[in-house]
């Protein structure tokens, strides 16, 4: 489908659910895709970071893009991500996900090896024009360890390689002077690249960002509770700063869950993304929170916390 320009709103990072051997598990994966657009999202994001995309094999991959274009039916975008080391092999990735039906792609830098902003600027462009789907950056300097500097994100937004950014950062500054650069909060439709997208990844601020100027959110948490970033989104659509607040606090609250995972026991991952998948089980929309190997799984005790964080948010447990 035709992307809005600029695209805007709540776009979850889906999750892949796994099944006990490791394969995608396509029925909760369909079921995760109701949850998501019965709660109002504008958008999907499949194959990102927590789709554990960089855990997946290209069959599972295509797999679970696959299953998300299906289950979506048309109804909201797809984006989907192409995301490797080098422009080839982001290439056969991007070539996949056009063929399967997504409405755009989502590449970070190349990453494994340093690169220069000229190089990068060379990948984006390459992908853009090889593939010619709408093509979003992906800023996410703790993974690939490469920040995308502003001025090339605007230099590539006004010569239309680029129709977004997902802003992984963590750098709430970059992203505010990045926006002022395309026109500031008031006048960005008519600054240098009118239909640019801006789409924070930081879930913990998102009224910040949206009063910024932001387009819209891409968050993780999301997954458990899409009706509440998209009452969030509507509040701050409307003005109403306070309940845009309100709703993000109650947020802020239930992404507590994120450290169930005691970190003498796992990483930070292992225990975020652990906590998505126990919390959408406890929620009846996974038929198990089963995350990629070599990730540890959380503990009966930590899943338990997980129960209680969702309690208090007021999504209580079905299981």
């Amino acid at each position: 489908m035709a992307l809005p320009t600029p695209l805007h709103g709540v776009i979850p990072p889906v999750c892949t659910p796994l099944g006990p051997r490791g394969e995608v598990d396509t029925d909760s994966l369909t079921r995760l895709v109701g949850h998501l657009l019965d709660g109002g999202v504008h958008g999907l994001f499949a194959l990102g970071s927590t789709s554990e995309v960089a855990y997946l094999t290209d069959d599972q991959r295509a797999t679970a893009l696959e299953t998300v274009v299906k289950a979506a039916g048309g109804r909201v975008p797809v984006l989907a991500g192409a995301i490797d080391t080098t422009t080839p092999r982001v290439l056969d990735h991007a070539r996949t996900a056009a063929d399967l039906g997504a409405d755009a792609l989502v590449s970070t830098a190349p990453f494994y090896t340093r690169t220069h902003p000229r190089e990068i600027a060379d990948h984006f462009r390459r992908l853009r024009s090889t593939v010619g789907l709408p093509l979003f950056a992906y800023d996410i300097p703790m993974a690939v360890h490469t920040a995308l500097p502003p001025s090339l994100v605007a230099e590539l937004a006004a010569d239309g390689t680029l129709a977004g950014l997902k802003d992984s950062s963590g750098d709430e500054g970059g992203l505010r002077r990045l926006l002022v650069r395309l026109g500031g909060r008031t006048g960005r439709r008519t600054g240098p690249a009118p239909g640019f997208s801006v789409l924070t990844g930081s879930e913990l601020t998102v009224d910040a960002a949206l009063l910024a100027g932001a387009d819209g959110v891409v968050p993780g948490l999301g997954n458990v509770d899409p009706a509440g970033y998209v009452r969030l989104y509507d509040a701050a659509l409307a003005g109403d700063w306070e309940r845009a607040a309100a709703e993000q606090e109650r947020l802020v609250a239930l992404f507590a869950i994120t450290d169930a995972g005691p970190e003498s026991e796992m990483g930070r991952s292992s225990s975020a993304l652990g906590s998505f998948k126990a919390a959408l089980h406890l929620l009846g929309v996974l038929a198990r929170g089963t995350t990629a190997f070599p990730q540890r799984p959380l503990s009966e005790e930590s899943v338990r916390e997980v129960g209680r964080r969702l309690t208090a948010a007021g999504l209580p447990p079905v299981r």
